[in-house]
């Protein structure tokens, strides 16, 4: 299959790109790494008059320290966050997360602002950044905007980006002290979108109760989804009385809306959805038990 025709246009600055989007309104989609738009443009799935390449901007590939949050270029590839020290040092949940995405292939050149502005319920980038509360940092001719992680997301392949919008960064904040995380999904294969899948993260105090719980769900709606009731029965308890199983049920109690299709019903995937909490929180709890 080929895309319909279309413009391509490769701006060489943030600024540029928005001035872009800016003139040719919903009529363009911004190409990242291509790994999710090209083959939804192959297949006739989608279809644009422009494409506005910003993969190859340099201020947009950048993975650093700010002000005690890790930054993320919109274009920093997967497999850079994969490979990177400062990730797995400052946002671990992002380098346990790296190696499920899609295969090697599709990291040299998939990016994480890609995916997150794709917005793919069963892709693991935005469950980790709704699960730690990440702020995306929009760009247009109006100036930059700050949109927190839970209300950035707004359905099937959705966002709050504005068409005229650049997503120029993703700031993840560190978390201190006795932690841990973890990424558990179910997949037919290696490489493959989730069935369901949950991120999460917990800090322990001395006592080793937790102080902090985060739990985001993915392939079980429209969007990634916080396991608020999940969070709530974690803070305050102790390691070693904590009925995993018992919390994985109470993150997907009440999802009546999770769909049903050739890989599993609903009921399915409630209960892997429950298994993969379960799973996620066992490991994440140990890792932070060692700290």
């Amino acid at each position: 299959m080929k895309p319909s025709r279309f413009d391509y246009h490769r701006p060489t600055s943030p600024a540029e790109a928005a001035e872009v989007l800016a003139e040719l309104g919903d009529t363009a989609r911004v190409l990242a790494g291509g790994q999710s738009l090209l083959p939804m443009l192959n297949l006739r799935l989608a279809y644009f008059d422009h494409l506005v390449d910003v993969g190859r901007i340099e201020e947009l590939r950048r993975i650093e320290q700010r002000e005690g949050a890790l930054w993320l270029g919109a274009a920093a590839v997967d497999a850079a966050v994969e490979r990177s020290e400062l990730v797995r040092d400052a946002v671990p949940l992002l380098a346990e997360a790296s190696p499920l995405v899609g295969h090697f292939q599709i990291r040299n050149r998939g990016t994480v602002g890609g995916s997150i502005a794709h917005a793919d319920p069963a892709a693991e980038y935005p469950a980790v950044a709704l699960a730690l509360d990440a702020e995306m940092v929009a760009l247009s001719v109006r100036g930059e905007r700050t949109i927190p992680a839970a209300s950035f997301f707004t359905g099937h392949w959705s966002t709050a980006l504005e068409p005229d919008e650049l997503l120029v960064g993703v700031s993840f904040p560190r978390w201190a002290g006795r932690c841990g995380f973890a990424v558990r999904e179910m997949a037919r294969r290696h490489g493959d979108f989730a069935v369901a899948g949950a991120a999460v993260g917990v800090q322990l105090d001395d006592a080793s109760r937790v102080q902090r719980a985060a739990v985001a769900l993915f392939g079980m709606g429209a969007t990634p989804r916080r396991a608020g009731p999940a969070e709530a029965a974690l803070v305050g308890a102790g390691t070693g009385e904590l009925d995993l199983a018992e919390v994985g049920r109470l993150a997907v109690d009440g999802m009546d809306d999770v769909p049903a299709d050739l890989h599993g019903s609903s009921g399915y995937r409630r209960r892997v959805g429950a298994v993969m909490v379960e799973r996620a929180l066992g490991a994440a709890i140990e890792e932070a038990s060692r700290g």
